[in-house]
C-alpha cells in the first residue's frame, strides 16, 4: 500500500492529526478555547517554523468541508418558521452592522491615504467576520440556541447573503473585461440557484431519505446525507455563494425531516475533524517571516481597523437595544475580519 498521496504522506498526517489532540485540549483547558490551540498547532508544525507539511493547502481544501459540515448541523436546529421569525436581526440588525462598519472603516483607510476605491475594497473585504471561528466559539460555549447567540449567527447569514452583491460592486470599480462576466447575470444566477435548491429540499429530499431508510442500510443514508450538505455547497459555489450558506440552507429545508436525528448523527464525526483540520490548515497557512518584516504594519492596520469595527459592532449593538454585556461580547466575537478578505 503507498504510503503517499497527494503529496501527503501517512507520517505526515500523523504529525498534524496529532498536533492537533495535542494542542487542543491543553489550550481548552487553559482557558483559551480549542480554536487558539488548533492555529499554534498549525503555525508549530506548518512550513514556516519545523516544516512538517510544506504545503498545508492540501489539507486547507479538504479541511473547509468542516465548515460547511458545521453550518448543516447548525440548519438543521432551525425550522423556516424559526428563521422567518429571526428576519428583523438579519435584514436589520446585520444589514446596519455591516454598512456602517463598512463605512467607518472605508473612510478611516482613506484619512490613512488610500483611494477610495482601494479603502472600500480593503473595508468591505474586513467587516466580513469568519462563520467557522465564531460558529465553533458560539458552540464551546453552549450559546448557539441562546438569544444573543441567534442574534450572532443572523448577522452572520446576512454576511454570507452580502457577498454577491460585494462582489458585483468590486468588479465595477476594479473591471475585468477577461472574464467576460456580467454582476447583474451573475446576480440572477445566484437567485435562480437559491430557488432551485428550495424546491428541490421542500419536494425532492424528504421522499429520498424515506426510499432510503426503507433499505435498512446506515452507510446508504450517510452517504446521501453527506451527498446532500456536499451537493448543496458545490451548487451555491457554482452561482457565486458562499458554499457555508448552501450547506445552512439544506439543514433548514430538513430540519422538518423526520430523519434529521440520524442526518445529524451520521454528519457530526465528520464535521468535528474535518472542523479541527481547518484551523490547524490556516495555521501553517500563516508566514512568520512576514509577520515579522512587516510587524509595524500590520500592528497598526489589524489593530486599528479592529477596534474601529469592534466600536461600531458595539455602537449598532446598543442601537438595537442590546445589553451592554452582549454588545461587548458581540463585539469581541465579530472584530476580527474573515476568509472572504482574501476572495477580494
Amino acid at each position: 500500500m503507498a504510503a503517499e498521496s497527494a503529496g501527503v504522506n501517512l507520517a505526515q498526517v500523523v504529525a498534524v492529526l496529532g498536533a492537533g489532540v495535542i494542542a487542543g485540549p491543553i489550550f481548552k483547558r487553559l482557558g483559551f478555547g480549542s480554536i487558539l490551540g488548533y492555529l499554534v498547532a498549525g503555525i508549530i508544525i506548518g512550513p514556516f517554523a519545523l516544516g512538517v507539511l510544506d504545503e498545508p493547502e492540501t489539507i486547507l481544501h479538504i479541511a473547509e468541508l468542516g465548515v460547511i459540515m458545521f453550518l448543516f448541523i447548525i440548519g438543521l436546529e432551525m425550522r423556516p418558521s424559526r428563521l422567518w421569525s429571526m428576519r428583523r436581526d438579519i435584514f436589520g440588525l446585520g444589514a446596519v452592522q455591516v454598512a456602517g462598519c463598512g463605512a467607518a472603516m472605508t473612510l478611516a483607510l482613506i484619512a490613512f491615504g488610500l483611494p477610495p476605491a482601494v479603502a472600500f475594497i480593503g473595508a468591505m473585504g474586513f467587516v466580513l467576520s469568519s462563520t467557522a471561528v465564531i460558529m465553533q466559539m458560539l458552540e464551546e460555549r453552549g450559546e448557539t440556541t441562546t438569544p444573543p447567540g441567534q442574534r450572532a449567527v443572523s448577522i452572520l447569514l446576512l454576511e454570507d447573503l452580502a457577498i454577491v452583491p460585494l462582489l458585483g460592486v468590486v468588479a465595477l470599480l476594479s473591471p475585468r473585461p477577461e472574464t467576460g462576466g456580467s454582476w447583474a447575470a451573475d446576480l440572477l444566477i445566484a437567485l435562480g440557484a437559491l430557488v432551485g435548491l428550495f424546491i428541490a429540499g421542500r419536494y425532492l429530499l424528504n421522499p429520498l431519505f424515506r426510499l432510503l431508510s426503507a433499505a435498512r442500510a446506515r452507510e446508504v443514508m450517510t452517504a446521501a446525507a453527506l451527498a446532500v450538505v456536499l451537493g448543496a455547497a458545490w451548487i451555491m459555489d457554482l452561482s457565486g455563494l458562499s458554499m457555508a450558506m448552501g450547506a445552512f440552507l439544506a439543514g433548514v429545508l430538513l430540519s422538518g425531516s423526520a430523519y434529521r436525528h440520524q442526518l445529524e448523527a451520521d454528519v457530526e464525526p465528520f464535521r468535528g475533524l474535518l472542523l479541527g483540520l481547518f484551523f490547524i490548515a490556516v495555521g501553517m497557512s500563516l508566514d512568520l517571516a512576514v509577520v515579522a518584516a512587516e510587524w509595524r504594519i500590520l500592528v497598526i492596520a489589524v489593530v486599528g481597523l479592529m477596534a474601529i469595527k469592534a466600536i461600531g459592532i458595539f455602537g449598532v449593538a446598543k442601537l438595537f437595544r442590546a445589553r451592554t454585556g452582549e454588545a461587548i461580547n458581540r463585539a469581541a466575537l465579530f472584530a476580527q475580519g474573515g476568509e472572504f478578505a482574501f476572495v477580494l
